[in-house]
């Protein structure tokens, strides 16, 4: 596998400094992405540098992730409009821990050659005096090299402190310290790291007469421009006791046909031929959203498990029709919340149900499912209304606590698409 040529046919070429490829051709080459560890969880904005540390592997170079626990305290201006709030090193040591378990699902860093690696740049940043590091990096690099990165000048009017400005010289060390301490030759990350990572690349130069390299992928957009990546909710992230893997599952799920083909190259590793067939079976029949639904099941399952992928794709069916009493009762307790999200609640005693309950008087009286039983007893001869999935027959029904899903809920479905969460507490 030739690590560019997979690169660009998938669309993860931005940027690639001259002789990158020549490089990673002629021997294991070894490339880091750095990692700012400001949450104790990832999130799929972040998907993209993974990967390209995963196509790196497979194509049998040995990959490194430098968790940013030094640069953490600072803070990369690049992309934003504000300085950032730092964070001590206790909280940082623990996001990266989390993010390593996270990390240790795309990539092995078990045995072998090319077993991927983790460094924190706090370990040779935190003993290393001001006045060692402005003599020994800081006069390697000019003021005015400095200034002409988009990343400071975007700042300059809004205001960028010495703190920020200094962040470029401190990524370019860490380039240095791993070049000369692991071999690193390459650094990887998103177009708008390319003016930091340079700076690690000249500074190898001068400091050692060394070569090294940058390569830079494209920052990931949705087909209007919007940010990737965000929901109402804010993030999409991997942990899931922040983003259940049924959201997960449904982001993905749910983007558009235009994203689906790009998104499907990258964040997936099907091989091309599997990925342009099916995208070729999608514009025959697009309403079949057959690259929603592939690239929702690989990424699902790569970030979580086959197991979470089923359980979404049990909980898609409940809540769209197609799904039985027993799917709806197969829910766990956290799929179950996030899948009935914004449906409409009537909070009720659980005693009620301690002895057989009348359906119509819970649907009127205790709720306002329907405004008067006359309106219940037509919607149940015409065939319109299910609870927990199964259609009422009988006008006359009775419920119990035995019918509670989960020991909490009941899910009453009213005509196609009118859905009422009745939960006994």
């Amino acid at each position: 596998m030739d690590f560019t040529e997979e690169l660009k046919w998938r669309g993860m070429v931005h940027d690639m400094m001259p002789g990158t490829a020549e490089q990673l051709k002629k021997e294991m080459t070894t490339a880091y992405v750095g990692i700012d560890p400001t949450a104790d969880s990832l999130h799929i904005g972040h998907l993209v540098s993974v990967m390209l540390l995963k196509h790196l592997q497979r194509a049998g170079h040995k990959p490194i992730v430098l968790v940013g626990g030094a640069t953490g305290m600072i803070g990369d201006p690049s992309g934003k409009a504000e300085e950032r709030n730092l964070l001590d090193e206790a909280t940082l040591r623990h996001n990266q821990e989390a993010i390593k378990n996270q990390l240790s699902r795309f990539l092995d860093f078990s045995d072998g050659e090319n077993r991927a690696g983790m460094v924190n740049n706090y370990d040779w940043m935190k003993d290393f005096s001001f006045l060692e590091f402005i003599r020994n990096v800081g006069k390697h690099i000019t003021v005015s090299y400095m200034m002409a990165k988009d990343s400071v000048k975007k700042r300059l009017e809004t205001g960028l402190s010495f703190t920020e400005f200094s962040y470029q010289l401190v990524q370019g060390y860490d380039f240095l310290w791993l070049y000369e301490n692991m071999n690193c030759k390459l650094q990887m990350g998103g177009s708008d790291q390319w003016g930091n990572i340079v700076t690690g690349t000249e500074l190898i130069r001068r400091k050692t007469g060394g070569e090294a390299f940058a390569l830079t992928c494209p920052l990931i957009t949705k087909a209007d421009g919007s940010k990737f990546g965000k929901t109402e909710e804010g993030n999409v992230w991997l942990d899931r006791n922040l983003t259940s893997p049924y959201k997960f599952y449904q982001f993905w799920l749910n983007v558009s046909d235009q994203d689906a083909e790009r998104y499907i190259k990258i964040f997936t590793i099907l091989s091309r031929q599997k990925i342009e067939a099916v995208t070729a079976r999608h514009r025959e029949t697009p309403h079949e959203r057959h690259l929603q639904k592939l690239l929702a099941r690989e990424v699902t399952v790569m970030v979580h498990s086959e197991e979470d992928y089923e359980a979404a794709v049990n909980a898609s069916q409940v809540l769209f029709g197609r799904g039985t009493a027993d799917a709806l009762a197969g829910l766990d307790e956290a799929s179950f919340a996030d899948l009935f999200e914004g449906v409409p609640r009537f909070e009720v005693d659980k005693g009620l149900f301690r002895q057989d309950l009348d359906l119509a008087g819970l649907l009127t009286e205790h709720t306002s499912v329907f405004p008067s039983k006359g309106e219940y007893r037509r919607m149940v001869s015409g065939g319109g209304l299910a609870i927990n999935k199964e259609k009422v027959a009988d006008a006359g029904m009775k419920v119990q606590e035995a019918d509670l899903v989960n020991g909490r809920y009941l899910l009453v479905q009213k005509g196609k698409k009118n859905w009422f969460l009745i939960v006994a507490s």
